[in-house]
């Protein structure tokens, strides 16, 4: 045998061994099992109206102007300077970043000094702050936030974010293998994508950032209350529509779980969590309450949500609100909803911005032009009328003989519904009237019905045909998974 065609067999057995490693390092990361206490759903709990309370920010356009409406972060603040034992956080976003386009809320800063002034006052608070490295664009620059927090003694916990599965297939297979293995640089020249008054980031750190993964809950308990949001402490994010709940009893516990398990995995230090003895403290669930609640995260989320969907039934509503709409499987059961006689009504932001750029409507728009031609009579879509601004809830409630609120971070979408992001949510069920669910029911309705400003618009508003090449696109990158949602 020739030399030449002995070089070729061996760059054929080479090529061949390459794709086998590529496609077991794909599969394997897509199917490997989960961190131990991600993806979990908690046992029912029952809880009364006097432990939880629904919470919502909005920005709209009164008679002659846009009017910020914002609780929840006060809300926040005050919860911060009630705690004398323990705080746990856990914030997608975190920084004062923005493309300078407006003034925003100084929210990152201000929840900053609150939580070193209750530092200073109790000495022994324990302070755990869970947090995305998107906030140092994925390990590009420093974070002077969080590392004056880690100075004075909060335990800093930057999600490792590889122990998770890949969403983007292709990319993060051959990421993990070629990639990975340059390390890390806060060293930067480039000009960072997240915003234009973060600080330059280097080649490796938008390597990174295409693996397209996050840790995306936004939850906080003390050991007197507790809080599952849709929002982030994000200044530029300081005027989004948002919802959440503020919440006591023993679903705190299963939060606080949840949360060690996330610093457990990333190699935090377990001991600054409240332990036994203090999580005892926490006020048991009642004898006889009107409602349960449950503690739901990454994949159980979706669950809650089919199941509360499925469960409705001829007469019955659902209120869906909602940034970002392109799970498949909560598609599906919206059509076989109203194809049961189920009245769907839908407020969903347009995605046509984002922190002062424009964005293309993916996924929104192609979503909603299929949902608008299955069952117009059943199927209402509204759009959030935003402004610079965005819709960013994640909830639904379905409103019949047995009502179902499910609301947090999640949006229904393949990374945040299929075990790919970590989320946080909570279902709460019922079925006699309470005021948590009157309050959400006046929300939706308030939403719906443009009573005492402008929320929404009508459907053809926005949009009345999809160009075929933004449907090509749409389903382009669900094919090849290089979306964002």
């Amino acid at each position: 045998m020739s030399k030449k065609k002995g070089k070729k067999g061996w760059l054929k057995w080479g090529a061949a061994i390459i794709a086998v490693i590529f496609l077991i390092t794909l599969v394997y990361h897509q199917v490997k099992p989960l961190p131990e206490g991600v993806s979990r759903q908690s046992e029912p709990y029952l809880i009364t109206d006097d432990q939880i309370d629904f919470l919502h920010d909005l920005t709209y356009q009164g008679e002659d102007t846009e009017i910020v409406e914002q609780e929840i972060f006060s809300e926040v603040e005050r919860a911060i300077r009630e705690a004398k034992e323990y705080i746990v956080m856990d914030f997608f976003l975190f920084n004062p970043y923005s493309n300078e386009d407006r003034q925003y809320p100084d929210i990152t800063s201000r929840l900053s000094s609150v939580l070193l002034e209750q530092m200073e006052r109790y000495p022994d608070l324990k302070v755990v702050f869970i947090t995305d490295d998107i906030n140092t664009t994925y390990s590009g620059h420093v974070s002077d936030h969080f590392d004056v927090l880690e100075e004075a003694g909060v335990e800093v916990v930057y999600t490792n974010l590889d122990a998770l599965r890949d969403p983007n297939i292709l990319y993060s297979t051959f990421y993990r293998m070629a990639l990975q293995w340059f390390g890390d640089s806060q060293d930067g020249w480039l000009p960072n994508p997240m915003a234009s008054s973060a600080p330059d980031i280097t080649v490796r750190a938008y390597l990174r950032l295409l693996n397209i993964k996050a840790n995306h809950r936004k939850v906080m308990v003390t050991e007197n209350e507790g809080f599952v949001l849709s929002a982030n402490p994000h200044d530029a994010s300081g005027y989004h529509s948002n919802v959440g709940v503020h919440l006591k009893g023993p679903i705190l516990k299963e939060i606080v779980e949840g949360e060690q398990a996330v610093a457990t995995f990333s190699k935090g230090d377990a001991r600054r969590f409240p332990d036994d003895e203090a999580l005892s403290k926490i006020e048991n669930a009642p004898s006889e309450a009107p409602m349960e609640i449950r503690y739901v995260t990454e994949g159980k989320i979706q669950e809650s949500v089919l199941d509360a969907m499925n469960g409705a039934d001829d007469g019955d509503t659902i209120w869906i609100g909602m940034f970002y709409l392109a799970d498949r499987n909560i598609i599906q059961a919206i059509e076989d909803a109203a194809g049961r006689g189920v009245k769907v009504n839908l407020i969903l932001d347009p995605n046509t911005n984002a922190f002062g750029r424009s964005k293309s409507g993916l996924p929104n728009l192609p979503v909603t032009a299929e949902l608008n031609t299955v069952n117009p009579e059943q199927i209402e879509i509204r759009w959030y009328d935003v402004g610079k601004e965005q819709y960013h809830p994640k909830i639904l409630y379905v409103d019949g003989e047995e009502k179902t609120v499910v609301l947090g971070s999640g949006n229904y979408t393949t990374r945040n519904m299929n075990d790919y992001n970590l989320e946080a949510d909570v279902e709460v069920t019922g079925d006699v009237d309470t005021a948590f669910f009157d309050e959400v029911d006046e929300y939706f309705n308030r939403l719906w019905n443009n009573e005492n400003g402008t929320y929404t618009v009508a459907y053809d508003e926005i949009q009345t045909d999809l160009p075929i090449g933004k449907y090509m696109m749409y389903w382009l990158q669900k094919v090849t998974w290089t979306m964002t949602y």
